[in-house]
């Protein structure tokens, strides 16, 4: 063991020594190239300066030659001499002082190396904190400033190391319950990797809508890397609006697509095969197919009191009320009365009369259509079903108006993919042939 650390403390000197030695050969070869700068800058300022010296030599030389000149004939005592030589010197002295430099040095000396700042204070720190590198602290991810689409979302992460960490890199899977989270912690094959991630975030796209993913965050340096927490983000529902082909003849659209509302006097439309016609019930669907993921959206009832909310099949009949069918599934209330309905059978459910925004969640891949009152945080009813087709989410009113809310995460109290207890009972006559008045 002794001579195990023996050799392995003699591997880090010789190491630390290299490294040392790289540090001082980088600082001398800058030094001697920073030196080599200063001694031209020199050169080119004393060149310059020479060249105006021989300039000022040259112009001082003329000028004397002017004014002996001067002096010379200011001592002609012949007038006519005096005035033709006097205008000549005249004309050039003029000439002279026209093109003559004016006698200021180019050069500043205070200023003469003004690009040669030198400021070694950031690379002073850097030397003081040499240090053996060591593997960064573990990223957090900022699950508040993360964001979500249907289909992508966006993970933004802090971290203490921010210098010695060379790269980041994201993993994600498919969140199925903390029950297999550990078992799945430990599987690298079921895990999504993003590598050489430079920047703090980073957007992960085609992800399924409505599903919740565990995502982590590992910083690497050249010593090892270190992870972050997991942490658990989810996508948005899959957004969507009524459509106006499906939609029955007397209810009104608005323009964007988002309400629907009884009207006896609305314009009339085209006949179709795809558009609900039943006779006092006045269907719509909206314009997606839904064959995978979860998805979650509400319905604002307003005043309405007679409306039936839930999914179908594009085959499920449109002549009459959807849930009559085992094609279709619905949540329905006829006035004072709140009951789920599949394949013309009916449960009581109970239900808050002041019931004014029903939540619904449809998670394909598990077979499940919930529904909940997201006001008071309640679970209403679930069913079980085995999706073989595509479904449509479809709506129903008998008075007033409805109001859609697509796009949204499933509510935080929506302890997917777990099941709560509804408050349902089976239902026979009389209620169902009650029912049977909002026809």
């Amino acid at each position: 063991v002794d001579l195990m650390w023996e050799v392995n403390t003699a591997m880090h000197e010789a190491k630390l020594m290299e490294e040392c030695d790289e540090l001082i050969e980088i600082i001398q070869q800058r030094k001697q190239m920073i030196a080599v700068k200063i001694k031209e800058t020199k050169v080119m300022k004393l060149r310059k300066l020479a060249q105006q010296v021989a300039n000022c030599r040259q112009c001082l030389e003329r000028s004397t030659v002017l004014i002996n000149q001067a002096e010379h004939i200011l001592k002609e005592n012949d007038q006519a001499r005096f005035l033709q030589s006097a205008k000549n010197i005249a004309e050039r002295v003029a000439m002279a002082t026209a093109s003559s430099q004016v006698l200021i040095p180019d050069i500043n000396f205070n200023d003469a190396f003004e690009n040669f700042a030198l400021d070694f204070s950031r690379e002073k720190k850097l030397l003081e904190g040499l240090d053996y590198l060591t593997a960064p602290n573990p990223p957090s991810i900022r699950e508040e400033l993360c964001t979500a689409s249907h289909d992508t979302i966006t993970v933004h992460w802090i971290s203490d190391d921010e210098f010695s960490i060379s790269s980041y890199e994201l993993q994600y899977t498919i969140f199925t319950g903390q029950a297999n989270f550990i078992s799945l912690y430990n599987s690298v094959d079921s895990w999504m990797i993003v590598p050489n991630i430079k920047q703090n975030h980073y957007t992960v796209h085609g992800l399924q809508s409505g599903t919740r993913y565990i995502f982590i965050v590992k910083a690497i340096n050249q010593a090892g890397s270190r992870n972050s927490e997991p942490t658990r983000l989810k996508t948005n529902s899959q957004p969507f609006k009524l459509d106006p082909k499906m939609t029955h003849k007397k209810l009104k659209i608005s323009n964007d697509g988002l309400q629907m509302e009884k009207d006896e006097s609305s314009l009339k439309k085209s006949h179709t095969p795809e558009r609900f016609s039943g006779t006092g019930c006045y269907g719509a669907a909206g314009n997606i197919f839904i064959d995978s993921g979860c998805h979650y959206w509400e319905v604002v009832m307003g005043s309405s009191t007679w409306y039936a909310i839930g999914i179908a099949y594009k085959s499920a009949p449109k002549n009459e009320w959807i849930g009559k069918n085992a094609s279709s599934w619905v949540f329905s209330r006829c006035n004072s009365n709140f009951v789920v309905r599949h394949n013309n059978k009916e449960m009581l459910v109970d239900v808050p009369p002041q019931l004014k925004r029903l939540g619904v969640l449809l998670d394909y891949d598990n077979n499940m259509l919930s529904f909940y009152d997201p006001a008071n945080s309640l679970h209403l009813h679930t069913f079980d079903v085995t999706f073989i087709l595509p479904v449509c989410p479809t709506f129903t009113i008998w008075n007033k108006s409805l109001m859609i809310l697509s796009g949204l995460p499933a509510p935080d109290f929506i302890d997917y993919p777990e099941r709560q207890e509804c408050n349902c009972r089976p239902q026979e006559s009389p209620y169902v042939s009650g029912m049977k008045a909002c026809h």
